[in-house]
């Protein structure tokens, strides 16, 4: 969580660091009060989604690593496997201390050489650039959910971090995205009547 908060600051946020440092540091302050209490179905719902989530992204990011020669896009997705790797080791400890039996998790995708791939099976840099971000989308989503829908503070400061460790990472995907012109925008919209 340190590295991600240095890059929030070093990014120019640290009015979000402030905000994101006091909700953790209420939350903490009354997650023991939580601890005796059992986790709800929508609790154990969300860890499980979350985490079979993270290691399906796990697999598909090896496969990029694999996949590409683009240096920039491989370092960001090493990266991503390191903090999906964080939030999945965190998650599982989680897991097994409740009693929460683990969702099947696919074997890793063994190393290979990116030019050995066919090329009608090589995914291009912009299709994993963009694949990742979606994973990534849909991982903020989910960790809001669940966050917002805990009872117990714990799991609640437990997706908060996930989430602001995602969206973290996503900020300086998208920096990537945008310099390489991978990033997809949709159409801008001009209100009728407006000067273009």
């Amino acid at each position: 969580m340190t590295e991600i908060m240095e890059y929030v600051m070093s990014s120019g946020g640290i009015d979000m660091l402030n905000i994101i440092e006091t909700i953790m540091d209420a939350m903490k302050s009354q997650s023991d009060q939580d601890k005796d209490q059992p986790l709800h179905v929508g609790e154990v719902m969300a860890c499980w989604i979350y985490l079979s989530g993270l290691e399906l992204a796990k697999v598909s990011v090896q496969a990029g690593i694999n996949t590409t020669s683009d240096e920039e896009l491989k370092a960001v997705l090493e990266e991503d496997m390191k903090l999906g790797n964080s939030q999945r080791q965190r998650l599982h400890d989680f897991l097994i201390k409740e009693g929460i039996p683990l969702p099947t998790a696919p074997e890793d995708m063994p190393k290979s050489d990116s030019n050995d791939i066919p090329l009608g099976v090589k995914l291009t840099d912009d299709v994993l650039a963009n694949e990742l971000s979606l994973k990534i989308v849909s991982l903020i989503m989910q960790a809001a959910g669940a966050a917002s829908e805990s009872i117990r503070t714990d799991v609640g400061l437990m997706f908060i971090q996930f989430q602001a460790e995602k969206f973290a990472f996503a900020t300086r995907l998208k920096h990537l995205m945008r310099k390489r012109g991978w990033i997809k925008v949709p159409p801008f919209y001009h209100p009728p009547g407006t000067q273009i």
